[in-house]
């Protein structure tokens, strides 16, 4: 009865945070968290909400880390704390983040987005070329192959 309770909770203030109503699914994480505290989805969750509408970074870091290392394997669990990361500014912490979570749940493209929204891109070799022009694309990955050969990324 418990675990349907908290997951009624967990889904009511999930929809209430992709709507951006992140006050008002504060109470709905909190109760879902309490209900079931060994749930690292409804802790993470937490911590993402307490990270947007209460600025509190410390505990939610702790909340999101603490669900990553019950459930490595998760990618979300790496994308919530990586937004925990952005929200408090500590974008190279975000990124930390994301590479963790490649390395432990690979197959997630949603990891591979994140990652390429976190990360600045290089101008276009040929500027007066489309990005996407296959001489642009051909050049540029000439141009990464050398400087990871002389360690410049």
């Amino acid at each position: 009865m418990m675990d349907t309770d908290a997951f009624r909770e967990f889904k009511t203030g999930l929809t209430l945070l992709r709507d951006n109503y992140v006050d008002r699914a504060l109470p709905h994480m909190k109760r879902a968290a309490e209900l079931d505290r060994n749930n690292p989805y409804y802790m993470s969750y937490l911590g993402v909400v307490l990270a947007r509408s209460e600025k509190k970074w410390g505990e939610a870091e702790s909340l999101c880390d603490s669900a990553v290392r019950m459930k490595r394997n998760q990618a979300q669990l790496y994308l919530n704390l990586a937004e925990v990361y952005a929200t408090a500014g500590r974008r190279e912490d975000a990124v930390e983040a994301i590479q963790a979570g490649l390395k432990f749940a690979r197959k997630d493209v949603r990891l591979t987005i994140a990652m390429n929204k976190l990360t600045d891109r290089r101008p276009p070799v040929l500027t007066f070329l489309n990005r996407k022009h296959p001489l642009n694309r051909r050049l540029g990955m000439l141009r990464h192959r050398a400087l990871s050969a002389i360690g410049q990324r």
